[in-house]
C-alpha cells in the first residue's frame, strides 16, 4: 500500500508539489487575511472608542459652557444696574421733584444705554466664554491622552486654567465700565436732542439703534471695508489691548505663568481673527432683533387704529411718546441678562442654541474645538519628538 502511494507521488510529482503549493499558499493566504481583518476591526474598535470619547468631552465641555454662561448672566446684570441705577431715578420721580424734567433726561439715556449694553455684554460674553472653555478643553483631552499614554507633565493644569479663565473679568470689570461710557456717549447723541413727548415707532427705535451700533462697532480707523473687521473695536472690551502683565516680568516666571500667557496670547489671536468678528456682529444683529420683538408687545396697534387703516405697517403704524417708551426699554435688562434659559439664551440639546446665531455652537464649538484640538495634538507631537520622546 505504501509502496503504492509512494510509487503514485513519483509519478505525478509536479503535479503533487504544484498542488502542495496551492493549497500551502493557500492557507498562508487565508491566515494574513484573518489576520489582517482582526487589525482593521481592532483599529476600527479603536477609532470608534476614540470617536465616541472625542464626542463625549465635546459634549460634555459646551453642557460646562451653557452652565457657565447662564451662572454669569446675574453677575453681568448686577454690574449693569450698579453703573447705571435707573432705580434711583425712577424712586426720585415719585416723589415729584421740582427738577423732574432733568431727572426724566438723566433717565432717558440711562435706560437706553443699559439695555443697549446689555445686548453688547452679553453677546460678548457668551462667546469670549465659549472660545476660552473650547480652548482649555483642547488642553484638557490633549492632558488626558497624554497622561494614558506616558503620564507626562499636563499642558494646561488646574491652576493654569483658571488663572486663563479669569481674564474674564477684564469684561465684567473695566471692560463694561468702557463700553458704558462709550454707549451712554452714543446714545447721548442719538437721543439727548429728542423731546419726551416726541412719538418714535419701532421703525424709528431700529433706526436710532442702527445709528448708535455705527458708532460703538466702528474699525478703529473709521473704515467699512471687510477687511479691517478684525479691527472692531469690541475685542478690546474683552480683552486688553496690552500684554498679560505676567508677560511684563523679565524673570520669576514659572511654568504655570508660560503656559497661562500661551492660552492668553492664543484666545487674542482668535478674537482679532476676521471670522470670529463676522460671528460677533451676527450675534449682535440677532440680539438687537430679539431686543425690539421684546418691545414690539407694547406697540400692538389699538382695536380703533385697525379700524382707520386696514392695511398698516406695523413697524411704523404705531408710536408711543418717548416718555412711555422709557420704562420699556429700562426693564428689558431682566429679560437679556437672565439667568434661566430663555428666547435671548436657550439651551437645547444636543447642542445649545444661543438666541442671537442659531449656528453660533456649531461655528464656535466644532471649528475651534475639534481644529484647535488638532492644530494643539500636531504641535504638542511636534514638541515632543523634538524633545527626543518620540
Amino acid at each position: 500500500m505504501l509502496l503504492a502511494v509512494w510509487g503514485f507521488l513519483k509519478r505525478h510529482k509536479k503535479k503533487c508539489f504544484f498542488l502542495g503549493a496551492f493549497v500551502g499558499g493557500v492557507y498562508i493566504l487565508g491566515k494574513y487575511g484573518q489576520k489582517k481583518m482582526k487589525e482593521i476591526q481592532e483599529r476600527e474598535a479603536a477609532e470608534y472608542i476614540a470617536q465616541a470619547r472625542r464626542q463625549y468631552h465635546f459634549e460634555s465641555n459646551q453642557r460646562t459652557c451653557n452652565m457657565t454662561v447662564l451662572s454669569m448672566l446675574p453677575t453681568l446684570r448686577d454690574a449693569l444696574m450698579y453703573q447705571l441705577n435707573s432705580e434711583s431715578l425712577t424712586s426720585l420721580l415719585k416723589n415729584r421733584p421740582a427738577n423732574k424734567l432733568e431727572i426724566w433726561e438723566d433717565l432717558k439715556i440711562i435706560s437706553f444705554t443699559r439695555s443697549i449694553v446689555a445686548v453688547y455684554s452679553t453677546c460678548m460674553l457668551v462667546v469670549l466664554l465659549r472660545v476660552q472653555l473650547n480652548i482649555i478643553g483642547g488642553y484638557i483631552y490633549l492632558d488626558n491622552a497624554a497622561v494614558c499614554k506616558n503620564g507626562t507633565t499636563p499642558l494646561a493644569p488646574p491652576e493654569v486654567q483658571q488663572q486663563y479663565l479669569s481674564s474674564i473679568q477684564h469684561l465684567l470689570g473695566d471692560g463694561l465700565t468702557e463700553l458704558i461710557t462709550v454707549v451712554k456717549k452714543a446714545v447721548q447723541d442719538a437721543f439727548g436732542s429728542v423731546s419726551l413727548k416726541h412719538a418714535l415707532s419701532l421703525l424709528d427705535l431700529d433706526q436710532k439703534l442702527q445709528e448708535i451700533r455705527k458708532v460703538i462697532e466702528r474699525p478703529g480707523d473709521g473704515s467699512s471695508s471687510e477687511d479691517t473687521a478684525s479691527q472692531s473695536l469690541l475685542c478690546h472690551y474683552m480683552m486688553p489691548d496690552e500684554e498679560n502683565p505676567l508677560a511684563t516680568q523679565a524673570s520669576g516666571l514659572t511654568e504655570g505663568d508660560v503656559a497661562t500667557i500661551k492660552l492668553l496670547n492664543e484666545t487674542r489671536d482668535m478674537l482679532d481673527s476676521p471670522d470670529f468678528n463676522r460671528v460677533l456682529s451676527s450675534c449682535l444683529n440677532r440680539g438687537f432683533s430679539r431686543l425690539l420683538d421684546n418691545m414690539a408687545e407694547f406697540f400692538r396697534p389699538t382695536e380703533q387704529d385697525l379700524c382707520h387703516s386696514s392695511s398698516m405697517n406695523s413697524l411704523s403704524s404705531v408710536s408711543l411718546p418717548l416718555a412711555k417708551i422709557i420704562p420699556i426699554i429700562n426693564g428689558q435688562i431682566h429679560s437679556v441678562c437672565s439667568e434661566t434659559p430663555s428666547h435671548f439664551v436657550q439651551v437645547r440639546r444636543p447642542f445649545p442654541l444661543p438666541f442671537f446665531l442659531p449656528f453660533l455652537p456649531f461655528f464656535l464649538s466644532f471649528f475651534l474645538s475639534f481644529f484647535l484640538w488638532l492644530s494643539l495634538l500636531f504641535n504638542s507631537f511636534s514638541a515632543l519628538s523634538f524633545q527626543g520622546v518620540l
